[in-house]
């Protein structure tokens, strides 16, 4: 909440900065106007033998002001129309607010000391000059107050204002540079946790493949050979993925078979079926054209599903259902409670919330938990 608000406030004062500087222009040429014994346009009231009377200066201030003001707008691709109504109203009727403000814009927005010197200059001269009625003490006090203190304070607005964007233009860099050294540290990570996984685990599973293979050639029976068969069949296929999750990691490079969809999902389901689960698939509605990620995190949930009832609830009975909604896909892995003590094999405990994680990813919901039954339940629903 406070974020946000801070972020509101930055909002409302960056709209606002942009009129700061008109809406003083045109205050410094109509305020003075309203002031008690305020002449038309002093000097050349005074001149003319005009009387004081105030209300017959508001309109020429006025228009003064809009004209400052929409000067002040232009500022700093055009300062030269405020520099010359600020020094012109300075000259008909006395240096004011509105030189003030002309004095600001130019130490702003003149970078260079000679353009600079040459506003300060007639400025300066045009500030002291002294206005009917007023001693010389009184004009000479003009040019420090309404050119050169606007003109300090102007300056050191604008090396604030340098400061201030070189220190952001470092930060963004620096931001840059630290997302840049992240990014190669995630790349360093992933082609280390490849290697290691080419070492360690492609190895031992190749060694399981190849003695699997061996024993399905030494078998001695039919039903031996078979579930030596389905091993050596099994390992390689995780092989194949994990050449594949190496491929994504960038450790290796290679073409490799697409990413499984719901056309394998009958050979999933024969695969645990074989290893002793009891698994019925159900399909109910009109499948259509799917999208391929779609097809592909639904394989994944019914592969963690199945991989997790292996571990967890032997060959308790399942169910595989697979509903075809009108803007949606639901999936729903259910055991029962399994018949037996199962062999309870460890896990790392994260496939669940990698699932969670993927279908989230798509826009889909996900939940599992365990039922009153006993058994346990995965029901994801991804929008199609």
């Amino acid at each position: 909440m406070a974020v946000s608000t801070l972020w509101r406030v930055r909002d409302v004062r960056a709209g606002l900065l942009p009129w700061v500087l008109p809406a003083a222009a045109f205050c410094g040429a109509f305020v003075p106007a309203a002031l008690p014994g305020a002449q038309p346009y002093g000097y050349v009231a005074a001149l003319a033998g005009l009387p004081a009377h105030p209300p017959a200066a508001y309109v020429p201030a006025a228009v003064v002001g809009l004209l400052a003001a929409s000067a002040a707008r232009a500022v700093p691709g055009r300062l030269w129309p405020l520099l010359a109504l600020a020094l012109a109203d300075a000259v008909l009727r006395a240096p004011g607010l509105l030189l003030a403000v002309a004095s600001y814009a130019a130490a702003t927005a003149l970078r260079r000391p000679v353009p600079l010197a040459l506003y300060t200059v007639p400025a300066s001269l045009v500030a002291v000059i002294p206005q009917p009625g007023a001693g010389l003490a009184s004009a000479l006090g003009g040019a420090p107050l309404f050119v050169w203190f606007p003109l300090a304070l102007g300056l050191w607005a604008g090396a604030r204002r340098q400061v201030v964007a070189g220190l952001r233009e470092r930060a963004w860099r620096l931001e840059r540079e630290q997302a840049a050294r992240t990014e190669q540290a995630r790349a360093q990570e992933r082609a280390r946790i490849a290697r290691e996984m080419h070492d360690v685990v492609t190895h031992r599973v190749s060694l399981m493949v190849l003695r699997a293979g061996a024993l399905e050639i030494n078998a001695t029976d039919d039903r031996t050979a078979a579930e030596a068969e389905l091993i050596r069949v099994t390992g390689k296929d995780a092989l194949t993925e994990l050449r594949a999750v190496l491929g994504v990691l960038g450790e290796e490079g290679g073409d490799y078979r697409p990413q499984p969809t719901l056309a394998d999902l009958d050979g999933l389901v024969e695969q645990s079926r074989s290893a002793g689960v009891p698994v019925e698939r159900h399909e109910e509605g009109d499948p259509g054209a799917l999208p391929v990620m779609v097809q592909h995190t639904a394989y994944r949930v019914v592969q963690e599903a199945l991989t997790n009832i292996h571990k967890h609830a032997g060959r308790a009975a399942t169910q595989v259902v697979l509903r075809h909604l009108p803007a949606a896909l639901q999936v729903d892995v259910r055991n029962a409670a399994p018949p037996e003590p199962a062999l309870d094999l460890p896990g790392g405990g994260s496939g669940l919330l990698g699932l969670r994680e993927r279908v989230e990813l798509l826009g889909g919901q996900f939940t599992a938990g365990a039922q009153p039954d006993g058994g346990f339940l995965v029901s994801v629903r991804l929008p199609t």
